[in-house]
C-alpha cells in the first residue's frame, strides 16, 4: 500500500475529530458542550509576560519564495562566521553571521525541501524529488548533484569523508562527500500511516544513527553500512493506523557516550552510544524533538508542554504546560536558557530550574517593555524548525522566510530587565 504521510496540523485535525467523536453522545449535545469542545482545540492564549531579561533583535531579514503552508525541512545550517538558508523555490543563500548582509545567492531549479546543511566548506541541500545538491560555501557554485529518487524532509549531515541522508521511503543512505555516490544504503519498513518528517542522522563516531517510522533507531557502521545495533523507542499499541503511529522523527541527540530519542506516542530512551543498550526510558510523546544541558533533557511534547527529564534516571523534574496546542519547535539550550518557537511566531525562554517563562519576542517585531500576547497561531508567522545557536546569537527562521538574529544575557550574568519587576 502507498504510505501516507501526516504533517502536524493534520494529525492534530485527526486526533481533535476523533475525541469529538468518542465523546458524542444523544445526551450531551447541548450548545455549552460544543463550545467547550470547541475552546479545548484552540491553541492557550498566552498570559502576559513582563520579561526579566533584555533581549535584542540584532538583525533580521527576509528569504524571498517561501511556501507557508507547506511543512518542509527547511532551516538554518552554521559554520564560522556565515549561515546559510534556503527556500523551497530552490533559492540558497549565504548571510554573514553577524549582520545579516548577504554574501551570495544561488538559484536552483528544484523545490528545495530540506537542509542546507554545511561542513567541509560545501552547502547541501535536499529537493522533493529526491536530489542531494552540495554547493561551494565561498560562493554558491555547484559541486556535485545526484539523486536518490524518494523527497528528503530532513538535512543531511556531513563529515569529513561522508553525507548521511534519510529519505521519507524509510532509507538511510551513506555518499561520498567527494562526488555523492552512493557507499551504502540501509532500508526499513514503513508503516501504512507515519508522519511528515524524517529523523535527521547523527555522526557519532564510527556510527551513522537515525530514527525510523517504525519507532527503531539504527546505529550503522559509517564505514561499511553494517547495522551495529537497533534499539526500539517507539512501541506500536492500538487497534487503528493512527494509533499505532510510532515514528522516530526527531533527530537522535548525542554527548559522548549518550544518546537519546524520542517517538511520538512512545517515550524518551537514554541508550550508551557504542551497545544501543537502554539505560533509562521515560513514557513521553514528542515529534519535534529534545535538547541537552549537564544535567538534564528537556522535550517538546506533542501537545505542546515542554518537560525537563533528570539526566541520570529520567525522573520528571517539571512540566510547563502554558503552551499546550501551539505546536512548538524543538527546544534548543542559549545561554543557558531552554527556548522554544511556536506557530505563532513567538519565541520562549524558559527558567532550567522552574520551567517558569523568563522571556518573550517575536520573530515579527523588535523587542519592546509591552508584553508579549498571542491568542492564537498564524501561517505567516509560523515557526516549525528549532531555533539554532551560533556565535552568540540565538538564530530564528519562519516558515514565510523571515530569518531574524536575537541576542540574550546568559543565564547567571544577566542584570533583570528595567521593565521587570523588582
Amino acid at each position: 500500500m502507498l504510505r501516507r504521510p501526516l504533517n502536524a496540523a493534520s494529525l492534530g485535525a485527526l486526533l481533535a475529530t476523533a475525541l469529538l467523536l468518542s465523546g458524542c453522545s444523544l445526551f450531551h449535545s447541548s450548545n455549552t458542550k460544543k463550545k467547550e469542545e470547541k475552546a479545548a482545540e484552540k491553541p492557550t492564549v498566552l498570559v502576559p509576560l513582563v520579561n526579566r531579561i533584555e533581549i535584542h533583535k540584532v538583525w533580521e531579514t527576509k528569504i524571498s519564495g517561501e511556501a507557508p503552508k507547506l511543512r518542509l525541512g527547511l532551516l538554518v545550517a552554521n559554520d564560522g562566521d556565515r549561515i546559510f538558508v534556503a527556500s523551497h523555490k530552490g533559492a540558497v543563500e549565504a548571510l554573514d553571521l553577524n549582520t545579516g548582509k548577504r554574501l551570495w545567492r544561488r538559484e536552483l531549479k528544484a523545490p528545495l525541501s530540506a537542509g542546507p546543511s554545511a561542513g567541509q566548506g560545501l552547502v547541501l541541500v535536499g529537493s522533493s524529488k529526491g536530489e542531494i545538491i552540495a554547493l561551494s560555501q565561498a560562493d554558491g557554485s555547484p559541486i556535485w548533484r545526484v539523486r536518490i529518487n524518494s523527497e528528503i524532509l530532513s538535512a543531511p549531515t556531513i563529515s569529513a569523508d561522508l553525507v548521511a541522508v534519510r529519505s521519507v521511503d524509510g532509507k538511510l543512505h551513506g555518499l561520498s562527500i567527494k562526488d555523492g555516490l552512493e557507499s551504502w544504503l540501509v532500508d526499513q519498513q514503513v508503516p501504512k500511516l507515519s508522519m511528515r518528517g524524517t529523523s535527521a542522522p547523527l555522526l557519532t563516531g564510527d556510527l551513522a544513527v537515525s530514527g525510523f517510522d517504525n519507532g527503531r533507531v539504527l546505529a550503522i557502521n559509517r564505514h561499511n553500512g553494517t547495522t551495529v545495533w537497533d534499539a526500539a523507542v517507539g512501541q506500536s499499541h492500538g487497534s487503528t493506523e493512527l494509533a499505532r503511529l510510532i515514528d522516530v522523527d526527531a533527530p537522535v541527540v548525542g554527548e559522548g557516550d549518550d544518546l537519546f530519542a524520542v517517538a511520538f506516542q512512545g517515550r524518551v530512551v537514554h541508550l550508551r552510544r557504542d551497545t544501543g543498550e537502554v539505560l533509562w526510558t521515560r513514557d513521553v510523546s514528542s515529534y519535534r524533538g529534545l535538547a541537552l544541558d549537564s544535567n538534564s533533557v528537556y522535550v517538546s511534547v506533542a501537545d505542546g508542554s515542554v518537560v525537563r527529564l533528570d539526566r541520570k534516571n529520567g525522573t520528571e523534574q517539571w512540566t510547563q504546560k502554558a503552551l499546550v496546542r501551539r505546536q512548538i519547535t524543538a527546544p534548543v539550550i542559549y545561554g543557558g536558557y531552554p527556548v522554544v518557537a511556536d506557530a505563532g511566531g513567538v519565541i520562549h525562554w524558559l527558567d532550567p530550574t522552574t520551567g517558569d517563562f523568563v522571556a518573550r519576542a517575536q520573530v515579527d517585531k523588535k523587542p519592546s517593555s509591552k508584553p508579549v500576547v498571542s491568542k492564537g497561531i498564524s501561517v505567516k508567522k509560523r515557526v516549525s524548525d528549532e531555533p539554532i545557536v551560533a556565535g552568540g546569537l540565538l538564530l530564528v527562521f519562519s516558515d514565510s522566510g523571515v530569518l531574524s538574529a536575537f541576542r540574550a544575557p546568559p543565564l547567571g550574568t544577566a542584570a533583570p530587565s528595567a521593565n521587570a519587576p523588582h
